[in-house]
């Protein structure tokens, strides 16, 4: 069943996050194809980034993509999350796909916003990813952009999760070539 973590290094700073791996299906190659050519992608532009995104929950996805929001996949993943992050977590959870092309970047937020997600994964598909081509995960200590503490290469099939707070400030650098595609998975809280 997709996805099975591994290599999964839990970190309480800057704030509470962990980085892992899992092993995509048939590398990814069809998740990608599907991304490229046949995905609903739709611009979004807000005070800090612009990139292209939309829903896997509202898209008529291509066979090979339902196992990423198969009820198994939520359920494995919801669980995952509350045992690295020891909270629990609710049934609801949003899953997005993000695309950023050549000059788009995440300028530096922190995502928190009362009573919203509480918890978010990334799932990084960048097959061919080159240092030059830019995109990087960045982590930080505060709001300012000289307190950058963990730089995070986006690899295929590289996870990293964090707990969204007031202090989860992060970033994603400047892409310089290819596109850089993410499945994203926003959890919400639960009780016991």
């Amino acid at each position: 069943m997709f996805p099975e973590l591994a290599s999964v290094e839990f970190q309480r700073f800057p704030f509470e996050h962990f980085l892992g791996r899992t092993t995509l299906p048939d590398g990814g190659a069809d998740w990608l194809d599907w991304l490229e050519h046949e995905a609903p992608w739709k611009l979004t532009v807000t005070e800090f980034y612009e990139q292209y995104e939309f829903s896997l929950l509202h898209a008529s996805l291509g066979t090979s993509l339902k196992c990423l929001v198969a009820p198994e996949t939520l359920s494995a993943l919801k669980h995952e999350m509350s045992k690295y992050f020891g909270e629990p977590l609710s049934e609801r959870v949003d899953v997005t796909a993000h695309k950023l092309v050549r000059g788009q970047t995440i300028r530096l937020h922190n995502d928190f916003i009362p009573g919203g997600e509480s918890h978010r994964l990334l799932l990084q598909l960048n097959e061919g990813w080159q240092p030059d081509h830019g995109g990087y995960l960045m982590f930080f200590h505060g709001p300012e952009p000289e307190t950058a503490s963990n730089v995070i290469e986006p690899v295929s099939g590289s996870v990293q999760a964090f707990a969204i707070s007031p202090r989860s400030y992060h970033a994603v650098s400047t892409v310089h070539a290819e596109k850089r595609f993410t499945i994203v998975y926003s959890f919400h809280p639960g009780s016991e």
